[in-house]
C-alpha cells in the first residue's frame, strides 16, 4: 500500500525483536551506552538506548534489530581494540551525518 513506510535494510520492522548488544550498570553507564550508540550508528547499524534515567545506579542497554546483532558485536569489539580514541571519533562523524540530514 501507498499508506506503507519503506524500510531500508537496517530499519527494524514493526514486529521484528530487538536484542540487547550491550549492557552496564557501571557509575557512567549512560555515556558507555550513548559511546556504543555512536559507533553503532555510524556503522549503519539503527540502535536505541534503553535504561532508568531516572534511576542511574541500574542497567544501560543498547538495543539493535536481531538480525543486526552479530554486526553490532563485532563493531563493539573492533571499537574497543580500537580504544576511546576510535568511538570518539565514530560518534563524532555519526552527530556529523545527523546535522548535515537535517
Amino acid at each position: 500500500m501507498a499508506d506503507e513506510p519503506v524500510l531500508t535494510n537496517a530499519e527494524p520492522g514493526p514486529e521484528e525483536a530487538m536484542v540487547a548488544v550491550f549492557s552496564s550498570s557501571n557509575h557512567d553507564a549512560e555515556m558507555e551506552t550513548m559511546a556504543v550508540k555512536g559507533v553503532l550508528d555510524a556503522n549503519g547499524i539503527p540502535a536505541v538506548v534503553v535504561g532508568p534515567h531516572i534511576l542511574p545506579n541500574l542497567e544501560f542497554q543498547v538495543q539493535v534489530p536481531e538480525r543486526l546483532a552479530d554486526e553490532a558485536q563485532r563493531l563493539i569489539v573492533e571499537a574497543r581494540d580500537a580504544g576511546p580514541e576510535a568511538a570518539a571519533e565514530a560518534e563524532a562523524a555519526s552527530e556529523q551525518a545527523t546535522r548535515e540530514s537535517f
